[in-house]
């Protein structure tokens, strides 16, 4: 006997389970959050090689502070759809004003990285924190 998504919801939702799907989208919230927080901890204390940008310099030093702060929060899956959002948009400024002016296509302007990080911020934005965030503690 099969047992389809909508059944498989409806018990995940009635036991508290999360299921495979929520468990692998909390994974990779905290991966992708995790990696981006380095970014932050890069541009604002110097570490991994890195040198620390200026205080207040804009926007360099203020999108490593979104990078440490709101990438927290993701990892932790606190406030996480805001903070999703805030850091997706700081990835497609990034990608528009830093790498798409120096080519056409993120190979040629090494801004791969920004464009991943932006949708995969905006995909978490809407579908949710997934498995092991606090927001789902708040409800």
């Amino acid at each position: 006997m099969a047992i389809t998504d909508r059944a498989r919801a409806t018990i995940a939702a009635a036991t508290g389970a999360p299921g495979f799907q929520d468990r692998v989208i909390g994974a990779t919230r905290v991966v992708v959050a995790f990696l981006f927080v380095c970014h932050g901890l890069g541009g604002v204390f110097g570490l991994f090689g890195t040198v620390a940008t200026p205080v207040g310099a804009w926007p360099n030093w203020w999108a490593h502070i979104i990078e440490l702060v709101a990438g927290t929060a993701i990892a932790l899956g606190l406030f996480t759809r805001p903070a999703a959002l805030l850091c997706s948009g700081a990835m497609a400024f990034a990608y528009f004003t830093v790498h798409q002016p120096q080519a056409l296509f993120p190979i040629s302007n090494n801004g791969e990285l920004a464009a991943l990080f932006c949708w995969t911020f905006l995909l978490i934005a809407v579908i949710g924190p997934g498995a092991f965030a606090l927001d789902n503690r708040r409800r």
